[in-house]
């Protein structure tokens, strides 16, 4: 995708390549559903806004980003669309600082847009089925990250201490559970605490039960690896990070991958992410990665499936904690 191209700088462009992405099957009303042709009317003339059709079902008047996470944006059309491909296409991050200077819009408007690029983002795991199945590898491993804003409690009250130099322990850091197919997809979940209970509920959900699971010796998955098909550790307590059973390599390096660019996101772009929206981060690492280079996914094809995510989607300024920005 050349940075060149009309899409980024002329908005009569960018609406008829969202269109193209969102309509790729007709034109459609968001508002009642109708997609019968001969009932949707493209309206003209200088009285009408560019790209306003009508609904002539439910007497609508829509566009092409009613519906979607730009619904009722004041954004140029051009800067949305430059801006889903800069959040899609690079692989650590967009700071909404970079977003602020590139696109030149307000810091303030170039945070909650990453936002809602990041809303877009998120994609429905219910749907989209579990991870792994027969013959298939799933790893699963937890990070920490971060500082907790409402320091976590211990047993009778008790605050954890902090370290010397300031620094939060590992009781008071942001805890993310991160599974990932091997040769396939991944997914990371923001925990407030790290339980057996809690992250057998997170593997339950999202890893069939047919599926090999390779973690580390950690207490948290020895129960719960017992209801799949096979659990495999490494005891990286020992130096121990991978070894050969049969055609297979235990180890759970790919996760490891996964975090390591999550984290070098959140430290060496983002460098602040306010708790609240850790969640919306997460989705956008799983985001590229479900989507990456290796498994022949081009940055255009990337970007037109952030958009085409966009639908069906909206988050509200009031929704965001404004407190924080990051």
């Amino acid at each position: 995708m050349n940075l060149t191209d009309a899409i980024f700088h002329d908005d009569d462009a960018a609406r008829e390549h969202l269109e193209s992405i969102r309509w790729a099957d007709g034109v459609y009303c968001p508002h009642c559903g109708n997609a019968d042709a001969a009932s949707i009317r493209k309206l003209a003339g200088k009285s009408h806004r560019p790209g306003l059709f009508q609904c002539n079902a439910c007497r609508q008047h829509f566009t092409v980003t009613v519906g979607s996470v730009m619904e009722r944006s004041k954004i140029p059309l051009s800067k949305w669309v430059l801006g889903f491909h800069l959040m899609a296409a690079s692989k650590k991050g967009m700071s909404a600082h970079q977003l602020h200077r590139m696109l030149g819009v307000t810091y303030k408007t170039a945070w909650f847009m990453a936002h809602r690029i990041r809303e877009a983002m998120k994609e429905d795991v219910t749907a989209s089925g579990p991870l792994g199945g027969e013959g298939k590898i799933v790893e699963a491993d937890e990070t920490y990250i971060g500082t907790r804003e409402t320091p976590r409690k211990l047993s009778r009250g008790r605050v954890p201490t902090y370290t010397k130099g300031g620094k939060a322990g590992g009781a008071q850091k942001r805890i993310v559970v991160g599974l990932v197919e091997r040769g396939g997809k991944a997914r990371m979940f923001h925990l407030n605490e790290a339980t057996k209970e809690t992250v057998r509920e997170v593997l339950v959900r999202n890893v069939s039960a047919e599926t090999t699971l390779h973690t580390d010796e950690s207490r948290l998955y020895t129960t719960t690896g017992g209801e799949f098909a096979k659990h495999s550790t490494v005891k990286h307590s020992t130096k121990e990070y991978a070894r050969r059973e049969g055609d297979i390599v235990v180890h759970s390096n790919t996760i490891e991958n996964v975090f390591a660019v999550f984290k070098r996101g959140m430290i060496g772009v983002y460098q602040h992410c306010g708790e609240a929206h850790l969640h919306r981060y997460l989705a956008e690492f799983d985001f590229r990665y479900n989507r990456r280079t290796a498994l022949k996914v081009t940055d255009r094809e990337r970007t037109e499936d952030a958009i085409r995510g966009a639908a069906g989607k909206r988050l509200t300024y009031q929704q965001t904690d404004n407190a924080h920005y990051a």
